[in-house]
């Protein structure tokens, strides 16, 4: 089995679906056989250009180990699901278990905005 890195582009309007669509695609590798090292929601961003006249996606990326046949069925599902306007499939040498730079940031984000919030409320 080897390594994967997936990123996912899904429609905006499409956001409160995520949950299940990963949960149809953690099934899909746990029954081939694979695991799921990591997963990880980035939420909404900004594309740096226009894909189908939306300027903003739902980001995800799921770090998984499985067989060909396995990413071959999933990046099938990929294709065929309207929610989902790009999708990047890499082959990683071992398994990425550790925060991603971009989530590092998103959780950043987060916090500053709680503060911000904290300030605000008192």
């Amino acid at each position: 089995m080897r390594h994967y890195e997936i990123v996912l582009l899904i429609h905006p309007d499409q956001s409160e679906q995520v949950p299940a669509m990963l949960e149809r695609y953690k099934a899909l590798v746990s029954a081939g056989g694979g695991q799921l090292h990591r997963v990880e929601d980035w939420g909404r961003r900004q594309l740096a250009y226009m894909i189908q006249k939306l300027a903003k996606a739902h980001y995800l990326c799921l770090n998984i180990e499985c067989s060909k046949e396995t990413l071959a069925e999933l990046e099938t599902g990929f294709r065929f699901n309207d929610a989902v306007l790009r999708h990047l499939t890499v082959a990683r040498r071992k398994a990425e278990t550790a925060p991603s730079i971009m989530m590092k940031a998103v959780e950043r984000e987060e916090s500053r905005k709680a503060s911000q919030q904290q300030e605000a409320a008192a």
